[in-house]
């Protein structure tokens, strides 16, 4: 089955279907002159819309002009070829949504127990962690998701930048994946993005004993005012998993607010993270 090119297009097929709301999908197509299977590709984000086509639809449906602009948005982003798309044959399933997600949040909050977050990984520490997935076949296979991860972290150029808040088990950063000269150098990187603004990086020492975030690793986005609410993310050995509904998505929030409240405060953190770097660099000193 064919796996939609963006999140705008399966918001418009949202909206279409909402606008039909009681009329018989048979009776709209004909009406078109389209087949039922055609309105229902569209309605289910399997095949873009033209902008003809769209209009003929919202006329059908009776939709005023001042409310079609934001249609078309949408419609013209559907058919827009996502900058994902030569990575999808190399991730599950719903790992293109959850990057076209993450593209849109303009506040993103993430807790990881175990290694640094893929937005501020470097490019061999990334490959380190990638190579040792469940579900990697082959070298071909690696590379195309490590492009894709490093590709990921252009959202924090983007203009403007979403908000980030990451906070990190004090593990992360003894965890010496791909080695201890590999860690070292992320812990440089990581220094580094620390003093970017709107980027908050805080550490949860050891000393903070048991905590929210035991359970698991995972990720809140937040988009903007009336796009849509927020939803939580969270990857497994097979694929990702998303919460959407608002009382589930409330208990990863608040586990996100006790862990930032735990953990040391950015300042503390960026000290925590440098005196970790200088250990190991004086470890590998002669």
């Amino acid at each position: 089955m064919p796996r939609p090119t963006s999140t705008a297009r399966r918001e418009l097929g949202n909206e279409l279907r909402r606008l039909r709301a009681d009329r018989r999908a048979a009776g709209v197509a004909a009406a078109l002159g389209w087949s039922e299977s055609k309105l229902s590709r569209i309605e289910t984000a399997h095949t873009a819309i033209t902008e003809a086509d769209l209009d003929r639809l919202l006329t059908v449906y009776e939709v005023p002009a001042d409310d079609r602009d934001r249609l078309r948005d949408l419609a013209r982003r559907g058919r827009a070829r996502a900058w994902w798309t030569p990575y999808r044959s190399s991730v599950p399933d719903p790992y293109d949504e959850f990057v076209a997600l993450e593209a849109e949040a303009v506040w993103i909050s993430e807790w990881e127990s175990q290694v640094v977050p893929g937005l501020l990984q470097t490019d061999e520490y990334a490959r380190a962690v990638i190579e040792v997935g469940a579900d990697v076949g082959d070298e071909a296979v690696i590379h195309r998701r490590l492009a894709l991860r490093m590709a990921r972290q252009a959202v924090l150029t983007r203009e403007p930048p979403p908000t980030l808040l990451m906070v990190l088990d004090e593990a992360v950063l003894h965890r010496e994946v791909g080695g201890a000269a590999v860690l070292r150098r992320q812990l440089t990187k990581l220094a580094t993005v620390g003093l970017r603004p709107g980027l908050e990086i805080r550490i949860l020492p050891f000393s903070a004993g048991a905590h929210a975030g035991q359970a698991e690793s995972f990720m809140v986005l937040e988009f903007g005012a009336g796009t849509r609410g927020p939803i939580v993310h969270s990857e497994g050995l097979i694929g990702g998993l998303f919460r959407v509904k608002p009382d589930e998505v409330e208990v990863y929030r608040d586990a996100l607010a006790d862990l930032r409240e735990r953990a040391l405060s950015a300042e503390d953190s960026r000290t925590v993270i440098a005196e970790r770097e200088e250990a190991l660099r004086c470890a590998a000193a002669p």
